[in-house]
């Protein structure tokens, strides 16, 4: 189970850096393309800590939080149509494709897998939490986190700017809130797993 986890984290993590590049190339950004990241190829997503590193370390001490990430696909803002709304876009598509892939493991869980007390659908519900795990993470409005460029859209120039500068310390602000209260995540995810299943 702990190998499974480990590997549903990296293919959930790797398509949700595929839905940033795909809506950035549909919105008319080739940057992420011409970078090799509209795939699905784990290597081209992978970050060595990241991705594998510290998820691995927190799922063996036992940590209340699941944590880790794969390399932040390249925008170019200039390229995309609509500006910072093309950029909310591109950041809801990550853990839009997280919250995709969770309904669908659900379902699978309860039509397909013979229903959750099943070994199969208990390992589709590790799916469907991982993947909220991952989507209610990325929307924290916490620089650089996919929810701070959703909110940055709506802020005045100045205050977008002061917002996302503060991307190079909040990593260790987000890290201690993490561990110091992890019903942060639990509790929208808590509600959500009682709505798929």
């Amino acid at each position: 189970m702990f190998i499974f986890q480990i590997v549903i984290f990296l293919l959930s993590a790797i398509i949700h850096e595929y839905g940033h590049a795909w809506m950035a190339h549909r919105l008319g950004d080739d940057t992420a393309e011409r970078a090799g990241r509209l795939t699905i190829n784990p290597l081209a997503h992978l970050d060595f800590f990241g991705s594998i590193i510290l998820p691995t370390v927190l799922v063996l001490s036992g940590s209340p939080i699941l944590f880790g990430y794969a390399k932040p696909v390249p925008i170019a803002l200039s390229n995309l149509r609509g500006g910072w709304r093309g950029q909310a876009k591109v950041a809801a598509a990550g853990p839009l494709a997280n919250l995709l892939l969770a309904i669908f493991a659900a379902l699978a869980a309860r039509y397909l897998a013979g229903g959750i007390g099943t070994d199969w659908g208990m390992m589709l519900v590790s799916v469907v939490l991982i993947n909220l795990v991952l989507m209610v993470f990325n929307l924290l409005p916490i620089p650089p986190l996919d929810g701070s460029k959703i909110v940055a859209t709506f802020l005045p120039n100045q205050w977008r700017y002061n917002y996302l500068a503060t991307e190079s310390w909040s990593f260790f602000v987000l890290l201690a809130i993490m561990l110091a209260w992890p019903g942060l995540l639990y509790y929208p995810v808590g509600w959500m797993l009682n709505l798929l299943f």
